[in-house]
């Protein structure tokens, strides 16, 4: 989560550089509203892509993770989407959504276990198809 984090705040600090020139510096009021939820949708382009393209971003590439169906197939757009807006209500409630996996017998989070996704190791995908 921490290398995911790095990768977000470069497409926020990008999006928001490139908000403020629009706004020509004036972010408050509705303007501020208006920032937060491109912020969100530019979030979520990022996210919903990656999950549904290939079911993995950067950092999950990375640590050669990928997100899958309960089946190990790909997760379309429409439950990356869902994953997504869950993902964001499992961290405003103090990341309870989050510490769920603590708790759960499939270590997952509970957006996951909610919208019907999974994170798996490369290698464990082939190993269900067995």
């Amino acid at each position: 989560m921490l290398y995911e984090s790095l990768v977000v705040f470069a497409i926020a600090f990008f999006a928001g550089l490139a908000f403020h020139g629009m706004a020509i510096g004036k972010i408050s009021g509705n303007t501020r509203l208006l920032f937060q939820l491109y912020l969100f949708l530019v979030l979520g382009a990022y996210f919903i892509g990656c999950w549904s393209h290939g079911g993995r971003t950067l950092p999950m590439q990375t640590w050669k993770m990928r997100m899958v169906r309960p089946d190990n197939l790909p997760v379309g757009v429409g439950r990356a989407a869902l994953r997504y807006v869950l993902a964001w209500s499992s961290l405003l409630f103090f990341g309870f959504g989050f510490l769920w996996a603590f708790f759960d017998r499939d270590r997952q989070f509970l957006h996951d276990r909610l919208a019907g996704t999974r994170i798996i190791a490369n290698g464990d995908a082939e190993a269900g198809h067995r």
